[in-house]
């Protein structure tokens, strides 16, 4: 044999490396139709391309605004790792962002994802984006593109990541921001389906050091780990309705902060929150993180919605219209405290 045979090095290729790229096309491929059923006619490129197209059709609106945000869904994607179920968090990422914009006022258009793994499974990567496509089509939000990323150095073997973007468009005169809030305005608070997406680090801490995700505890109606993965609640078709209402001066979506975290956020100078922490019944799972952790009640409420995911800012005068509307929507709210 020759030196120079004996000396060649066997090649490595990108697959070799980690990256897989005919399995990252084969799930493009995978998915196309899925994709296809949040589109509408506005919709002017399909998946694959350098960039979505969307028709910016604005007839109707006297200065649009176009309203945007970015989130993911924080360490909830270990407890859909420990389950191996993989459909949730991607709803549970479109409803965020839905909420968040539509809180200003906003109708959401269109939305973008983001997923990153170390090695790509395309059953998995179905899955989560099966996820999306349920939440725009349920929102009435087109999925026009995301970016799927191997990165095998950064992200042990199962594991993934997510983001997403939301863009929606409101009116300037319509945009809610808080500026009307007056003192004596009352907070109502509307229920979250759990945890949603924020205090996942402190609620596995403490509850998976002595449960295991398959128990059933008391005061829940499904294991630990599906009661913990119940998907973000949208609160889009609620907002829509009660924005059209004069006496209706904010909307907070209760997320990492707690209540008053996100609500101050909409308060005007020299005005607070007085919140009544007893005026409803928490559910049981907050009532477990904070015994079993022993969780100081100061953390429990910076850390979780705990039990309200939403709160419409109202004056006194528009109660009445305001519990008409809920009722025809079969979505009660707990009048929760006031601006001071």
């Amino acid at each position: 044999m020759s030196e120079t045979s004996e000396n060649q090095k066997k090649p490595i290729t990108y697959k070799d490396s980690g990256v897989d790229i005919k399995a990252g096309e084969e799930l493009v491929d995978s998915i196309k139709e899925l994709v296809s059923e949040t589109h509408s006619a506005r919709v002017l490129s399909n998946i694959g391309g350098f960039g979505g197209l969307f028709s910016a059709d604005f007839t109707g609106y006297r200065e649009p605004v176009l309203v945007s945000s970015v989130d993911g869904v924080g360490t909830k994607l270990i407890v859909a790792f420990n389950m191996e179920i993989y459909d949730t968090v991607g709803q549970d990422l479109v409803n965020h962002c839905v909420n968040d914009i539509a809180v200003c006022g906003a109708e959401p258009l269109f939305f973008l994802d983001y997923f990153s793994t170390g090695k790509l499974d395309k059953g998995i990567g179905y899955d989560v984006i099966k996820g999306f496509t349920i939440a725009c089509r349920e929102n009435g939000v087109a999925l026009i593109g995301g970016e799927t990323a191997e990165m095998p150095d950064i992200y042990k073997e199962g594991e993934f990541d997510l983001a997403g973007t939301i863009v929606g468009v409101v009116d300037r005169e319509k945009l809610i921001t808080g500026k009307s809030i007056q003192k004596g305005d009352k907070l109502l608070g509307f229920k979250s389906t759990g945890l949603h997406t924020n205090g996942f680090s402190l609620a596995r801490k403490v509850l998976f050091s002595t449960y295991h995700p398959d128990d059933l505890l008391p005061g829940m109606n499904q294991p630990l780990g599906m009661e913990l993965l119940s998907v973000h609640k949208s609160y889009l078709s609620l907002i829509r309705k009660l924005k059209e209402t004069d006496g209706i001066h904010g909307f907070s979506h209760i997320t990492g902060g707690g209540i008053i975290g996100n609500t101050k956020r909409i308060l005007n100078e020299g005005q607070s929150l007085k919140v009544n922490w007893n005026s409803w019944e928490r559910p049981a799972l907050f009532n477990l993180i904070q015994e079993t952790g022993n969780v100081p009640e100061e953390d429990m409420r910076s850390a979780f919605n705990l039990g309200i995911g939403l709160i419409a800012v109202c004056s006194p005068d528009s109660l009445k219209q305001v519990t008409k509307i809920c009722s025809d929507l079969e979505e009660p709210f707990i009048e929760i405290g006031e601006v001071v």
